[in-house]
């Protein structure tokens, strides 16, 4: 199949998913167009298979701001009829899902009739998309979509809550690639993380209020109570600077470190004891997933998704939004038993295989043929 994928190309979740996807379709075979506004973060220059669309618009002096949904919809209209591309796959509802619709309706003047998935990733759905300026667009670009996928149970009943589209959503969870994130020695980083043999602390997120930064320190804070621990941030955004700030408060500033944006992290999981993951909403887990892929149990919050994948008392432990003390006290639970770590251990990697691309691609393989299908028998029937 020849499939233009439409995603944001920056470390977000619904990025990397999107440009995972691509790369695992076009070794198997598939061709796959990418299109953003600028490389996709975790996609190089060179991939068989895969070919990169920029798109480009101009600053007007009539206009407040870049005009990007009408450009992307003409970047979709020119590279759907031009590379004879089988099917559109665009992640995150704004403004994907509507740019899709417009090339989808320009291109039927050319008589071509393009199917279109749209993939709900999350925040698309459960913070931007309830914004009443927004709502009335991302219910009518999901009502438009000739398939839908949501990553997650828990988004696809809060998108029928919310939203009252009458589609079938079809969940196809997030996945990891285990030949990427993998324990492996890594001996000489943690002695220098950890010289003392400390039990290492690890989050990873792009620092919004969401994902509860303070949380995360109040939690490490209460654990070095009991278990001398270090604290690994990696990631970066708009709440750094109070989570710095706070990390002086407490006097733990020399036990933690920022360590920004990263593109290895496997490697960073690698070292990692205890992933911390106390968000107020995640729509999946996506990082949760990955550690545990790395053998790191999960303490988190019980929000949105995060159940589906996390199961407490197994691959590490939920609890409600903001219950830090109860976090802290799970974490220490885990850690203060070497033989209860390990089994904590081998049950986030068992059900981390679970989600392996290789048992993910197939649906959406699947998936992709089921919506030409179906666009075809309208076409023939209309």
């Amino acid at each position: 199949m020849k499939i233009a994928i439409v995603c944001y190309p920056t470390y977000g979740g619904s990025g990397v998913v999107a440009t995972e996807l691509g790369k695992a379709l076009a070794k198997k075979g598939h061709q796959i167009h990418f299109i953003a506004y600028k490389q996709p973060a975790r996609l190089s220059y060179f991939e068989e298979n895969v070919v990169f669309h920029e798109v480009s618009f101009s600053n007007y002096p009539l206009f407040a701001f870049p005009p990007y949904e009408t450009a992307l919809a003409g970047k979709l209209v020119d590279v759907v009829k031009y590379e004879n591309i089988d099917i559109l796959h665009v992640h995150y509802a704004i403004p994907h899902a509507s740019a899709a619709f417009l090339a989808k309706e320009i291109l039927k003047t050319h008589n071509i009739d393009i199917p279109v998935v749209t993939t709900l990733h999350g925040t698309d759905i459960t913070l931007v998309g309830k914004d009443v300026t927004f709502a009335p667009v991302v219910t009518f670009s999901i009502q438009k979509s000739d398939g839908v996928t949501a990553v997650s149970q828990s988004l696809k009943e809060e998108t029928y809550e919310h939203f009252g589209v009458c589609n079938h959503i079809e969940v196809i969870p997030n996945f990891i690639d285990l030949s990427t994130f993998q324990r492996a020695n890594k001996d000489h980083f943690k002695k220098a993380i950890a010289p003392n043999g400390e039990k290492i602390l690890m989050h990873t997120s792009n620092f919004r209020k969401v994902k509860r930064i303070e949380d995360v320190i109040r939690i490490f804070h209460k654990v070095q109570e009991k278990i001398d621990a270090k604290l690994l941030l990696i990631g970066d955004g708009p709440e750094r600077k109070a989570a710095e700030h706070q990390c002086r408060e407490l006097g733990i500033s020399h036990d933690v470190r920022f360590l920004g944006k990263q593109d290895a992290i496997g490697e960073l999981l690698a070292v990692a004891d205890i992933f911390l993951m106390p968000s107020e909403a995640e729509s999946f887990g996506l990082a949760a997933l990955e550690a545990m892929a790395c053998e790191v149990p999960v303490i988190s919050s019980n929000a949105g998704g995060i159940p589906e994948i996390n199961i407490h008392g197994k691959t590490g432990f939920l609890s409600d939004i903001g219950n830090v003390q109860e976090m802290a006290d799970n974490a220490v639970y885990i850690l203060s038993n070497p033989e209860r770590c390990q089994q904590f251990r081998q049950a986030a990697l068992e059900q981390a295989k679970r989600f392996n691309i290789d048992n993910i691609l197939p649906l959406y393989e699947d998936y992709y043929r089921l919506t030409i299908k179906k666009v075809q028998e309208t076409c023939a029937t209309s």
